[in-house]
């Protein structure tokens, strides 16, 4: 029986689902979700692993114009995703109508390489209206098979998981089979963190911090954890803390309970905050993190 494996690229504006998408093919919640922008930072691989297909998905930063160097470091991620894809899901939304960087929607309409691209959120509207938008980007991407779907239902999410299937070429598998990404555990504390400081500060907060995992014991029926939470100002720590340290309580019993389901163990995590100035301009700083790979 032949085997088929290759690398499927998620790519599309901030906010369109595509973390989303990855999780519901992956079935663990390896992307953090929220509704703000630049949610995702990193390039996170996802592995799906059949008898006869090993499908490595990779979840990308949505397209913004850079206005930093960690944006310019996220992007760069983005042109990655260009270069070894074996097939390139461009996700959309419902009432969308561009990329939000002309070349890189110049890169997805000549691609060589087969573009299934995906209306998401169709959940949000009509028939009418997903008939209009469905011909708009016809006529916009013309090289690519149109799949209207809802990640977050589930809508037509199998659908296009065959399709991605019958488009892999035949190959072994790239990594092992019972490996599920190619991040190591501290990356997902680091990223459960991250998602509950998304969902719990305002404004500038949640873009300002990086977390760094110190610590990571793993005992027989515990994991120990120590992680430090970056930001940029002194002002910023006090608001992270909160009144009495309650603030960075709720963030911390939170992110225990996620990472007490996705490791299977009691998780016992100590969390601190840091001043690490201006870090997402400094080129040093952002290679420690892991961005600016170049």
């Amino acid at each position: 029986m032949s085997h088929k494996a290759g690398f499927v690229n998620i790519i599309g504006n901030p906010n369109v689902g595509k973390s989303t998408l990855m999780n519901a093919f992956v079935g663990e919640k390896l992307s953090i979700i929220t509704s703000k922008a630049q949610t995702t930072r990193h390039r996170i691989l996802g592995i799906v692993n059949g008898d006869d297909f090993q499908v490595v998905l990779s979840d990308t930063p949505g397209i913004i114009k850079p206005a930093y160097e960690l944006q310019e470091s996220m992007m760069d991620f983005v042109k990655s995703a260009f270069e070894d894809a074996d097939v390139l899901l461009y996700m959309v939304e419902i009432g969308e109508k561009e990329l939000k960087d002309e070349a890189f929607f110049n890169k997805i309409t000549n691609s060589k390489t087969p573009v299934l691209l995906l209306l998401n959120k169709i959940d949000t509207s009509n028939q009418e209206q997903l008939e209009e938008q469905v011909q708009l980007w016809a006529e916009k991407v013309p090289n690519a098979e149109i799949f209207p779907i809802s990640a977050l239902e589930g809508f037509n999410v199998q659908e296009v998981f065959n399709r991605i299937i019958e488009l892999l070429p035949e190959s072994p598998a790239f990594y092992p089979k019972d490996q599920l990404t190619d991040k190591p555990e501290r990356f997902f504390i680091n990223e459960t963190i991250r998602e509950k400081i998304l969902l719990h500060y305002k404004k500038e907060i949640p873009y300002a911090v990086e977390i760094e995992t110190e610590e990571f014991l793993e005992e027989d029926d515990i994991i120990r954890v120590r992680a430090v939470i970056m930001v940029e100002r002194e002002t910023q720590k006090g608001i992270i803390i909160g009144h009495k340290g309650s603030a960075l309580k709720r963030v911390g019993v939170e992110a225990r309970k996620d990472l007490e389901a996705f490791f299977g163990k009691q998780i016992h995590l100590e969390t601190y905050v840091k001043v690490n100035k201006n870090w997402r301009s400094n080129q040093n700083q952002l290679r420690r993190f892991g961005y600016n790979q170049k």
